[in-house]
């Protein structure tokens, strides 16, 4: 397995970290068996629990750039220094943004965002030959 494939390994198990840390702010907030049921009446969401849905959902959104990516880069047998640094930066930058999105600290968290469509970027250009 490549370095990209590895890295595309770690982004899904850090992405099912972020759905259990959103579950499980569900399940403080509204209990087992309303977040178990069809969730028609939940409580207002806490600031923690709406901070991890948007997270998720931002997660997932960048994830839809970064998975097909590495995945052409694999079929296509494209790996180079630039396709490994993409998938190295791009998860270090999702781990960086999920703990400051959730620790609610200002200002840093889009630099880690940026970071990783960079990093989307980078897989991308080199996959045309743009960066050897």
């Amino acid at each position: 397995m490549t370095i990209e494939l590895t890295y595309l390994a770690y982004t899904i198990a850090l992405f099912f970290v972020v759905v259990l840390v959103q579950a499980t702010t569900g399940i403080a907030n509204n209990g087992g068996l309303a977040m178990a049921n069809a969730r028609d009446n939940l409580k207002p969401p806490t600031t923690i629990q709406a901070r991890a849905k948007r997270l998720t959902d931002n997660f997932r959104e960048n994830l839809w750039f970064f998975a097909p990516l590495v995945l052409i880069a694999a079929i296509a047998d494209v790996h180079t220094q630039w396709t490994v640094l993409g998938a190295q930066v791009f998860f270090w930058a999702r781990l960086a943004h999920a703990v400051w999105y959730i620790a609610g600290l200002p200002f840093i968290r889009p630099l880690f965002w940026l970071a990783g469509v960079i990093a989307c970027g980078m897989i991308f250009l080199s996959l045309f030959g743009m960066l050897a």
